[in-house]
């Protein structure tokens, strides 16, 4: 028997292969379970594309994740609904989150809208908002999918862990530990995680290895100057005596009542690991200054006296996030981009806190409970919250575009994958006609996708006018299915994980061929 160009069976070998099982063949495995993979040439399942492709080529990809504390709402971003639609749908847009007709853009060629807001106050905070969403659509509908979603909590950390293990559709590991166990053995860290809450907790599979599990980083600005045990101290010994020190630490510690006690224990073992030869591999890169993005700005900030200095992309970067400082999420964009070029990470977490941020002079850029300051008023804090964090992608994609992933002419943009992993979405009802309303949690929501290696410019599900909720689809075919509102934590698990070349065989993930471009 042979396969086709497009790696299947005709119809008549197909019956063919049937009559041999009928009369209890031992060859019908190779040729119907998996028979692709074993008959076909590497060659052949080059040209066949999608994640066997990926795993041929044996690169590298990138997942970072955008935690929206508090829940962003897919029905004030991508998916608004015009009050005129709801009327017409037999709905009451008064009484349901809708905008009037001129805040809500059409995208050219786009299943996407765009919001447009305007207001002098965020949340009970007098202060101007104005924002346009229509400038990011534009420029990224191509590589952007929004796949609808119903959760299954509304509680924020356990609907925060929930949206990056797909409700333990896979043994319990988070999207991060995946793809870190696919694309990141030999790296020095190559899950690093700079989010908040739930976002920052890791899998329940304790099978995977230790470098799989995110390292937590809570200062991004200043976490790079604790990465190596000697640079940026006065005074201190050779690296020669350093080193003899440590392995004089390591002998003793093992001796002693505790090491002798616990010598077999998994989480001494770990630490032991990180302490000797993940120091060591830490050390050796210069990660304490590659990934430095403060200058050196003697008296405040002396580098060079300590023996620093700054990344070589260190000043661009402060151009692109002048208040990395002092807004944390700006920060966090400048190291998730540091530790993708640097190749130490293959998985960065970010995402803002639920603490007020303000940076110089008198800016807001974080209000207090990020988007949860929803409860106040919905409508603004939305708003400014999608415009923030949409800024901060942007700039954050435009750099990943800058950089030449290697030789092959690809950007480490078109191997990477944003996630902007919400807890929930909003509760859809407001006082008739109120223009200032305060939300609640709702399962029901959506998620926004960015990457080259996405559907791009595709909507999975939809949005009903009448109700404002969103609605599923078969995550195979993409079709959607109107009225479907049962959770589908695990087809957006799969479907990213699909888009990412992760191997998932064995998982029982459900197929989520849809999110895939082709």
């Amino acid at each position: 028997m042979s396969l086709r160009n497009n790696g299947r069976l005709s119809r008549r070998e197909i019956l063919k292969a049937l009559s041999m099982c009928a009369a209890g063949s031992a060859t019908l495995g190779p040729l119907l379970a998996g028979c692709r993979d074993a008959l076909n040439t590497p060659a052949a399942l080059e040209q066949l594309g999608g994640v066997r492709r990926a795993r041929l080529d044996g690169k590298p990809r990138f997942l970072i994740v955008v935690g929206a504390m508090g829940g962003a709402s897919i029905v004030d971003s991508m998916l608004a609904v015009r009050a005129s639609e709801t009327s017409a749908a037999g709905g009451n847009p008064a009484k349901l989150n809708t905008f009037a007709d001129a805040q809500v853009q059409n995208v050219e060629g786009s299943p996407f809208r765009a919001v447009k807001v305007e207001t002098n106050y965020l949340g009970t905070i007098p202060t101007l908002v104005k924002t346009d969403q229509l400038p990011f659509v534009r420029k990224y509908k191509d590589s952007m999918l929004v796949a609808t979603s119903v959760g299954t909590s509304v509680n924020h950390a356990v609907a925060q862990k929930r949206s990056l293990t797909g409700n333990n559709a896979w043994r319990g590991r988070t999207l991060q530990e995946c793809v870190a166990l696919q694309y990141g053995a030999g790296l020095p860290l190559p899950n690093v995680n700079m989010g908040n809450g739930g976002f920052t907790e890791r899998g329940t599979d304790d099978s995977l290895p230790a470098y799989c599990y995110g390292e937590v980083v809570a200062n991004p600005a200043l976490w790079p100057l604790g990465l190596d045990g000697m640079k940026g101290l006065k005074d201190v010994p050779s690296r020669e005596v350093v080193a003899l020190a440590r392995s004089t630490r390591d002998t003793l510690d093992a001796q002693s009542v505790f090491g002798r006690t616990f010598d077999d224990a998994a989480a001494l073992e770990r630490w032991n690991e990180q302490r000797t030869s993940g120091q060591a591999a830490l050390e050796v890169q210069e990660l304490i200054n590659r990934l430095n993005v403060m200058p050196d700005q003697p008296p405040t900030m002396p580098l060079s006296e300590y023996g620093l200095s700054s990344s070589p992309d260190a000043e661009r970067l402060r151009a692109a996030f002048p208040n990395y400082m002092t807004d944390p999420v700006e920060g966090q964009a400048a190291l998730a981009f540091l530790l993708i070029k640097n190749r130490v990470s293959v998985s960065v977490t970010l995402g803002p806190s639920f603490n007020l941020a303000i940076s110089p002079p008198k800016q807001f850029t974080n209000p207090p409970l990020a988007y949860d300051f929803s409860h106040n008023e919905h409508r603004s804090v939305q708003a400014f919250m999608w415009s923030r964090m949409m800024d901060t992608i942007d700039k954050l994609i435009e750099l990943l575009k800058s950089e030449p992933f290697d030789s092959s002419g690809e950007s480490l943009w078109d191997r990477s994958l944003i996630y902007m992993a919400t807890e929930f979405g909003r509760t859809r009802t407001r006082r008739e006609g109120a223009s200032q309303f305060g939300t609640g949690h709702d399962l029901n929501n959506g998620f926004m996708i960015l990457s080259p290696m996405v559907r791009g410019n595709t909507l999975l599900g939809g949005v009903d006018p009448s109700t404002t909720l969103t609605y599923g689809f078969d995550p195979r075919t993409g079709a959607p299915e109107p009225g479907k509102m049962t959770a589908n934590e695990a087809d957006i698990f799969s479907g990213i994980l699909t888009a990412m070349g992760v191997d998932t065989s064995g998982s029982g993930l459900p197929d989520a061929s849809a999110f895939v471009r082709t």
